[in-house]
């Protein structure tokens, strides 16, 4: 992981993001220049892991990022972010716990803003914009996580599937089959019989697909 921050206005991605929701101070744009950093994390590397001190969110500039939990030798995966987005490993509220049983994984080189959280609450105690954006922020996130609970529900395997693709939340043609069946709750095998399935009605329109897992 590479940490590179002199020039301020590598954060501008970041505050553009952020006025979508509300517009920032010159104040507070200057304590993210100040205290955010630049991170670069190549393909396959964590960017944060349980042993690491849970300590900042990210804001992805470029890359995927894959969130994933393990559960003993098995990997579960819990999301993906394609960019232009912030992400964060679990935390709990209480601010008690310092790490996370959640993984964050670079899927391809990334490019990416730490956000420090003591940054994160001194905007809260000093900014009033910065409660507005968070506000904002947390219903996005909260929305984001109600769908993947709905998709993770649907009991027929090729409608999960399908409806993540009809989505268009995730790239399908970018992520790795095996954890795109793992964030689907599918077998490896499961997943590919669908995909050449649902190739297979696409070249040959009316012919129904039903597939369980």
């Amino acid at each position: 992981m590479l940490n590179s921050n002199n020039n301020s206005s590598f954060v501008r991605p970041l505050i553009q993001y952020m006025e979508q929701y509300h517009k920032l101070s010159s104040s507070l744009i200057a304590q993210y220049e100040k205290h955010c950093s630049l991170v670069i994390v190549r393909k396959n590397k964590y960017i944060v892991s349980p042993v690491d001190s849970n300590a900042a969110l990210y804001f992805v500039k470029s890359g995927i990022v894959r969130g994933f939990i393990k559960d003993g030798a098995k990997d579960i995966t819990t999301w993906f972010c394609f960019g232009n987005n912030i992400v964060g490993a679990i935390r709990h509220p209480d601010l008690q716990a310092n790490h996370s049983v959640e993984y964050l994984q670079a899927l391809e080189d990334c490019e990416l803003i730490r956000i420090p959280y003591t940054l994160i609450d001194y905007a809260y105690s000093h900014f009033e914009e910065a409660n507005i954006i968070g506000r904002k922020l947390l219903a996005v996130h909260y929305y984001a996580a109600s769908e993947r609970s709905i998709l993770a529900r649907i009991p027929n395997a090729l409608r999960r599937y399908q409806n993540l693709a009809e989505s268009r939340k995730v790239d399908l043609n970018k992520i790795p089959l095996r954890y795109l069946a793992s964030y689907l709750g599918m077998r490896l095998e499961t997943l590919s019989r669908i995909k050449k399935k649902v190739l297979h009605k696409t070249e040959n329109r009316g012919v129904p697909v039903s597939i369980e897992d």
